[in-house]
């Protein structure tokens, strides 16, 4: 299963892919996602025995082209959701694959004691269709127990951290005159293609940190089969169940008349004129980002991205909205503020398992 989340298509990112085709080597057509979908289940790329020369390596060495099964798995995917593109595994230049080592690297030795026994690698390829892209590796059991991460090395290649993030951030807005939303991730001496890199880093190794953790209910169960929103206790901070309609809500909606409207990259419903009184709102929420109120796992990829980055590599996160050239809202990470200090809390309780 993708995470709608973690897919990034725009014509700022992504060079023009090719229409849904046949592929050679592909066990089903273009278009037959009835086929896609059988041949997912129990694939050689979401089984653990697939990946037990990569789990010998050091995690740090967990990197490189998608192998065959891994490019099969993902085009199989593509399919299944509609998306045309067909991904191939992608040739790696030595300054991109030094800038992933570095992103790697620089990053808090707590986190890869967090997250190195379940991460199978990081793969590239080109024409994803999106920015990243994380998925479960089952167990002998059946149970999902790691995951592997794929990254697009065509969207990657020209990025910046903060011109990446800006755009990120202005995908549920429509453009409107006289409106901008400026994201800032870094500063200005850090502001390059490595930290853009470990910032979507961070958020896919989010996900990844979740898997069997019991933090949200898992991406590949219907909200309607989830038996108790308490057995979450990160999940049960701020999402509800309706079981009968089969959709996650969220604790805020009430007062937060935006969220269900809010969708990151693939087509705007927002205003931009909506940008103020939107962020007004999530204020008033314990999301840490607008991107974390979209979906459950989303909330614990963003929370987790955003408190490694703001508080424990002390890097800025700000938003802020222009009318006019003027600044009329801002927000700033939320860490050290009542609205997200059960979060805070939770998160803090999970990395130090680390020591």
């Amino acid at each position: 299963m993708k995470l709608a989340g973690c897919l990034a298509v725009a014509a700022m990112l992504v060079v023009q892919m090719p229409l849904a085709q046949d592929v050679p080597g592909l066990p089903c057509a273009g278009a037959d996602k009835e086929c896609a979908q059988q041949a997912m289940k129990s694939h050689a790329a979401t089984r653990i025995a697939t990946w037990a020369a990569a789990l010998s390596l050091p995690v740090a060495e967990r990197i490189g082209p998608a192998p065959p099964q891994l490019v099969e798995y993902i085009n199989l995917d593509n399919i299944l959701n509609g998306y045309p593109e067909r991904p191939r595994a992608a040739t790696l230049d030595a300054g991109l694959l030094a800038d992933v080592r570095g992103a790697m690297t620089d990053l808090p030795a707590e986190i890869w004691k967090l997250v190195g026994d379940r991460l199978v690698g990081v793969y590239f390829v080109e024409g994803l269709g999106g920015t990243g892209y994380t998925d479960y590796v089952f167990d002998a059991q059946g149970r999902p127990t790691r995951g592997f991460v794929v990254l697009d090395a065509a969207v990657l290649a020209p990025q910046r951290a903060n011109a990446w993030a800006t755009w990120k951030e202005n995908t549920p807005f429509a453009p409107g005159a006289g409106y901008r939303l400026e994201a800032r991730i870094e500063a200005d001496g850090n502001d390059n293609r490595r930290n853009a890199i470990q910032y979507i880093l961070l958020h896919e190794l989010g996900h990844v940190l979740s898997i069997g953790a019991d933090i949200h209910p898992p991406w590949n169960l219907a909200p309607k089969e989830i038996d108790s929103a308490a057995r979450y206790p990160f999940f049960d901070l701020s999402w509800t169940v309706d079981r009968a309609a089969d959709k996650y809500g969220s604790r805020f909606d009430a007062h937060f008349p935006q969220r269900t409207s809010t969708v990151y990259y693939f087509g705007a419903k927002l205003a931009a004129a909506d940008m103020e009184a939107t962020y007004a709102s999530l204020k008033s929420t314990n999301f840490p980002s607008l991107y974390a109120a979209t979906a459950p796992a989303d909330d614990f990829a963003e929370s987790f991205a955003s408190y490694v980055h703001v508080v424990l590599m002390r890097r800025p996160w700000q938003i802020t909205i222009r009318h006019q050239g003027k600044p009329v809202a801002s927000l700033r990470a939320c860490w050290g503020e009542p609205r997200c200090a059960e979060k805070q809390e939770l998160l803090e309780r999970l990395v130090k398992r680390a020591y």
